[in-house]
């Protein structure tokens, strides 16, 4: 018997792309970028601030489900320059850990593309959790 699938559609693509999808005890997030409610890109030029924009989104979509940071099992992160990651690897994972609350128990795959749907955009966070 197929289990029950609930949907959260949040934000400015929510006519287009589920930004969750919750089969059973396992949500799965659409990868989440720097834009706010309106639409706008946070953080042009600033990777830091595109990744704390990035996790604030996961965050808000996982509590659509009932669900926080905690319950986050695997995260990828899709990135358009991987050697400015790691060279701001130290600043970008105290940002991680602020979001998580800790440093995560959390598997974790960073992949370098060519670009993302919006220009600006330099990072992607992409999530499964389980509640």
């Amino acid at each position: 018997m197929p289990q029950s699938r609930q949907v959260v559609r949040i934000g400015p693509f929510k006519d287009f792309i589920a930004s969750g999808v919750k089969v059973g005890d396992t949500i799965h997030l659409s990868g989440q970028v720097s834009i706010d409610a309106t639409g706008a890109v946070v953080g042009v030029g600033d990777l830091a601030a595109q990744v704390h924009q990035a996790y604030a989104n996961v965050s808000e979509v996982l509590a659509q489900f009932g669900a926080t940071m905690a319950d986050i099992v695997d995260e990828m992160w899709l990135v358009t320059d991987a050697p400015a990651v790691m060279a701001n690897a130290n600043e970008l994972f105290r940002i991680r850990a602020k979001a998580y609350g800790a440093n995560p128990d959390v598997t974790q795959t960073t992949v370098q593309v060519a670009a993302l749907v919006i220009p600006e955009l330099e990072i992607e966070i992409r999530c499964i959790a389980r509640v």
